[in-house]
């Protein structure tokens, strides 16, 4: 009878095993995957490896060691309107404050030193979540990337913000209130991690 127990004890320890493993895998590699038929072209990367913000925050939980956040918006976006607590913030464009009258917008430039850090701090094929604001930047740093050999780059879709609301009825009308990290229930802050920001040369 103890024999027959312990065999069950071990069985039962064997199959939450299992079922860890295969829970994993399912959030990793299955969960994650979003078609590209559902992207906006905006937000559409070569690597084709696309990720919603609730779900990389899942993702993050269950292998925090191996999974990576790289908000790679410009810092004051990073320390004024809040970031993931365990985000890198690694800029791939630099903020440009030269009005351009056709967009109406001073528009982002290229950190040309974006991608020389990532090589120095990343190995090509480690597990890498990209945010920035709603999806769009991010996209074209994992092409980026991919250019250079990174294999394992996720946009996250919704980004930290994510997407502007159109509802007139709604008091939070034309602000970004829709999806994004921010509003997901995933945990944010305003808090500074120095170790975490690499500041672009010159500033």
């Amino acid at each position: 009878m103890v024999r027959q127990t312990k065999r069950f004890k071990i069985k039962r320890i064997g199959l939450y095993v299992i079922m860890w493993i295969f829970g994993f895998f399912y959030v990793t590699f299955v969960r994650a995957q979003i078609t590209t038929l559902e992207i906006p072209k905006t937000k559409q990367t070569s690597l084709e490896l696309y990720v919603t913000a609730m779900d990389a925050y899942e993702m993050w939980k269950a292998d925090p060691d191996k999974v990576k956040i790289l908000d790679i918006r410009t810092p004051e976006e990073y320390i004024f309107v809040g970031h993931a607590p365990m985000a890198w913030n690694i800029p791939a464009f630099d903020q440009s404050y030269v009005w351009d009258a056709e967009k109406q917008q001073f528009p982002m430039r290229p950190n040309p030193d974006f991608i020389a850090k990532m090589k120095e701090l990343f190995q090509p094929d480690d597990i890498l979540w990209l945010t920035c604001r709603s999806g769009d930047r991010s996209a074209l740093a994992v092409n980026e990337l991919a250019k250079v050999g990174f294999t394992n780059a996720y946009t996250i879709t919704d980004g930290f913000e994510g997407g502007i609301m159109n509802d007139p009825e709604s008091v939070y009308n034309g602000q970004r209130m829709h999806d994004g990290w921010k509003n997901s229930g995933a945990p944010w802050t305003y808090k500074i991690y120095p170790k975490l920001m690499i500041i672009p040369a010159g500033q």
